[in-house]
């Protein structure tokens, strides 16, 4: 009876694996018989064999790879100060009551403006420097970080905190090895989280006028009714996420191992 339960698990792993390998050819394919059907306009929705011969025509050019440095660099550079700063501010909003009555209103008012909103003002404040869209990006990672820590700290088991504080442990080394590491499965959670967010955040970034990058890039085919290039740039930043975040998650899995 178990073999048999173990045969159909194992047949429903296979065909989940199959499934999941062949979802993206599906799709490509019905997308290329709508798209080429007459049903929609083909320069309006154009198939998938127009949009890789324009992202083949952007790599040639020799436009893309610029195009994807500099959007990446703003993703990880935006991603390194928000997640630093988010994780430093919510330790000690969640380990210290002061500080929490101190920030923790004011974080939670400005948390839900998205950055998309802060648009004007930061070319207002900025110009059109890369100052401005490291601002948006950490905006968008912060908030996130800091939540998860400031939960994740409030989370750690008080037995363990109350048994280092019997044994004299001194404070940043209690921070570092009971606080933050009792912490560390929910900030992974709102590390991950952030990635993505990060890349959402690109968008309003290089949208507040940028010369290189790839959502810069999807505007400038927009203007010029390049609607090929315009999905291979969408397709692109959704890969470059996808990348990201699988990659975030592969480490977190090593690096969280006890979660």
């Amino acid at each position: 009876m178990s073999v048999g339960r173990g045969n159909s698990a194992s047949a429903t792993a296979r065909l989940s694996v199959l499934v999941a390998v062949l979802s993206v050819p599906a799709f490509t394919g019905v997308w290329e018989l709508v798209a080429r059907s007459g049903i929609v306009n083909a320069v309006l929705f154009p198939p998938p064999s127009t949009v890789a011969v324009a992202i083949l025509e952007w790599i040639r050019s020799g436009q893309f790879f610029g195009d994807l440095m500099a959007s990446l660099s703003r993703v990880a550079g935006g991603f390194a100060i928000g997640a630093a700063g988010g994780i430093v501010l919510g330790v000690l909003t969640g380990r210290f009551r002061l500080v929490s009555s101190l920030l923790s209103p004011l974080f939670h008012i400005l948390r839900p403006i998205p950055p998309v909103a802060f648009v004007p003002i930061v070319i207002l404040w900025f110009g059109l420097s890369e100052t401005g869209k490291l601002f948006l990006v950490v905006w968008g990672v912060f908030f996130t970080v800091w939540l998860a820590t400031h939960i994740g700290v409030q989370k750690v088991d008080p037995g363990l905190i109350r048994a280092a504080q019997m044994l004299g442990t001194p404070q940043p080394q209690m921070l570092w090895e009971i606080v933050l590491l009792g912490a560390l499965p929910y900030i992974t959670v709102g590390l991950r989280t952030a990635v993505s967010i990060s890349f959402y955040t690109l968008v309003a970034a290089e949208l507040a006028g940028a010369f290189a990058g790839i959502v810069y890039r999807i505007e400038i085919a927009q203007q010029n009714m390049q609607t090929g290039q315009v999905m291979g740039g969408l397709a692109a930043l959704g890969l470059l996420s996808f990348v990201a975040d699988r990659s975030f998650a592969t480490l977190a899995e090593r690096a969280v191992w006890w979660r």
